[in-house]
């Protein structure tokens, strides 16, 4: 008989990390473990405060109810958590772990064999012109070939600056460049400032006016001279119809897909399937888990395929992450099996 578990844990960031939507110093998680017969599996319940749909008073009871409930088996908590996206995701990677030989390796690949590596983009974080200059330094020298800028909290005139100092160095062969504005910007001025950023080649833009303003989204697609990708746009959008609704009314270039956030791999692949029905891109990005978390969606993406590099590379962000395999190097994500998990619950 399969038992379960819940543990909270709190990250802590090296250094306060900017978005749009503030600055953030900590981030807490849950860690669920099932245990059968002397095996144990691990899954990461990657709540995100001010983001996740599942960011409700009752989330631990919920966590509660599936400790309690685990007999019912991961098709029915699924359908039970359709609401709890990231309690869905620990579910998937719990029982993916108990099931297997090793409990951190979930897809056996080359990937989680360390044969072969992930291509992801550096990230850049909000702040001063100093500290996001800073930064971009940092992520030149090592080695990575996609940049991707979080920008809407400073001046758009002293982003620009940054950008165009970046291209003025590395043409788009040699440097492609991302930028996420998290919704910073509105209907009225979004285009034209879509029109500014086109004219440094870019690869692409996520999220740039606020999600559910799925008409005003639509004319921005339609018109834009720079690729769109949603990101938020996908949060809290359950149900297969409503999610087929979405891309068909919206029409973007690409969806962005973070597992805590959509409904786990079961929700991505979902939204994977209708994206490509209409030719919409994709890539996968972590929305800030452990390292528990991280290595999951990273052996799952492997798994996919993909070409485009990914935003696989927040595992460094933390003072006090799982003490894992994964490592960043050159600019892509590799796992490797000479060191161990230090993964200890206590």
């Amino acid at each position: 008989m399969i038992t379960a578990t819940y543990k909270k844990y709190i990250l802590n960031f090296k250094q306060a990390s900017g978005t749009s939507r503030g600055v953030l110093r900590t981030k807490e998680t849950w860690f669920l473990t099932l245990s059968e017969k002397g095996k144990k599996g691990y899954g990461e319940c990657g709540l995100f405060r001010g983001l996740s749909a599942d960011d409700r008073d009752d989330y631990e009871e919920k966590l509660q109810w599936v400790c309690q409930n685990i007999h019912l088996g991961l098709e029915n908590l699924l359908v039970e958590t359709i609401k709890f996206p990231s309690i869905q995701f620990g579910l998937e990677q719990a029982f993916l772990s108990l099931k297997g030989d090793n409990p951190f390796e979930l897809y056996p690949s080359k990937f989680s064999q360390g044969i072969d590596n992930i291509s992801i983009n550096g990230l850049i974080w909000m702040g001063d012109k100093a500290f996001m200059q800073q930064q971009i330094k940092d992520k030149l020298q090592q080695g990575f070939t996609t940049i991707k800028m979080k920008i809407g909290a400073i001046d758009f005139d002293t982003e620009i600056e940054l950008l165009k100092s970046i291209r003025k160095e590395f043409s788009p062969k040699e440097i492609e460049l991302r930028v996420d504005a998290n919704g910073a910007f509105t209907p009225e001025n979004a285009l034209g400032k879509l029109e500014r950023l086109s004219e440094l080649e870019m690869h692409s833009i996520e999220q740039p006016i606020k999600q559910g303003q799925w008409q005003e989204m639509a004319k921005l697609c339609e018109k834009t001279p720079l690729d769109i990708a949603l990101d938020e746009e996908l949060i809290g959008v359950f149900s297969k119809e409503d999610k087929e609704k979405c891309i068909e009314t919206i029409k973007p270039q690409y969806i962005i897909l973070k597992p805590s956030l959509v409904g786990g791999f079961k929700g991505s692949e979902e939204w994977i399937s209708i994206a490509n029905k209409y030719k919409a891109g994709n890539w996968i990005t972590s929305a800030l888990e452990s390292n528990i978390g991280l290595n999951a969606i990273a052996q799952w993406t492997y798994t996919l395929n993909n070409v485009l590099p990914q935003g696989l590379g927040t595992g460094s962000l933390f003072t006090n992450n799982i003490e894992s395999p994964l490592e960043v190097s050159k600019g892509s994500l590799g796992y490797n099996n000479k060191k161990d998990w230090q993964f200890n619950l206590g």
